[in-house]
């Protein structure tokens, strides 16, 4: 059985290290290449205050590593020299390990196994979804967006949450943990962020997207000044 397994981190630049920080758009992912079992990669930017924005952040930044085994991601987190290189250069550091339990779509043509398809019971869960954006329907998309990210912000249950992406304004990425998958179905289910999927769907707002669920292995750091630790 496949105990494939995502490492994401959230990293809010020290000021001292904004120059270094600037370079990970530059380098990308070459730092982490010959990184044992990594199988995905992307290096990513995020929103004004880490948030879902068209406003880029100055500091705030983050990866989504996927390997192909649980070992191998605890190998990357315990001996890789470009996360302790990040850890060095930040005011905030916050990484969780995650296994996807329900997946669809892919990113950059790359999706994600699903060894158990069983949502954890009253157990954290991640969620992340990610989309590329088509160019005629954006100014659509942003207006839809706004509303459902204030409405997380207001959600029973939620944790911690990230907007992230590859590129401002068409390639974006929000990433959220919840206390339970029943919070988090409260929330994609109503208000504001079940009106902007129905219109994503029904409007063709994408060209390539993948929704993923994921059991909370562990997660710990601060993001946004708020401490998360989840064993």
């Amino acid at each position: 059985m496949s105990d494939q397994t995502a490492v994401l981190g959230l990293i809010d630049i020290a000021s001292h290290s904004r120059a270094w920080g600037f370079l990970r758009y530059i380098l990308g992912k070459s730092p982490f290449q010959h990184t044992p079992g990594l199988q995905f990669c992307k290096v990513l930017g995020s929103g004004y205050n880490g948030g879902f924005s068209t406003k880029p952040s100055l500091t705030k930044q983050g990866f989504f590593c996927v390997f192909d085994s649980a070992d191998n991601a605890a190998q990357f987190e315990e001996t890789s020299s470009i996360l302790k290189a990040y850890q060095d250069h930040a005011h905030e550091f916050f990484l969780a390990s995650v296994q996807a339990y329900s997946s669809r779509g892919s990113w950059s043509g790359f999706s994600m196994s699903c060894a158990d398809p069983t949502p954890p019971i009253n157990a954290p869960i991640a969620s992340l979804t990610r989309a590329s954006i088509r160019p005629s329907k954006a100014r659509q998309f942003w207006a839809k967006a706004k509303p459902a990210e204030d409405a997380i912000t207001l959600a029973a249950g939620k944790i911690l949450t990230a907007g992230v992406g590859e590129a401002p304004y068409f390639r974006q990425a929000t990433f959220t943990i919840w206390d339970s998958a029943q919070s988090l179905e409260q929330y994609a289910q109503q208000g504001a962020h079940l009106s902007a999927i129905k219109a994503a769907y029904g409007q063709d707002y994408f060209s390539e997207s993948m929704f993923t669920r994921f059991r909370v292995m562990k997660a710990q750091g601060t993001w946004q000044g708020k401490h998360v630790q989840i064993s």
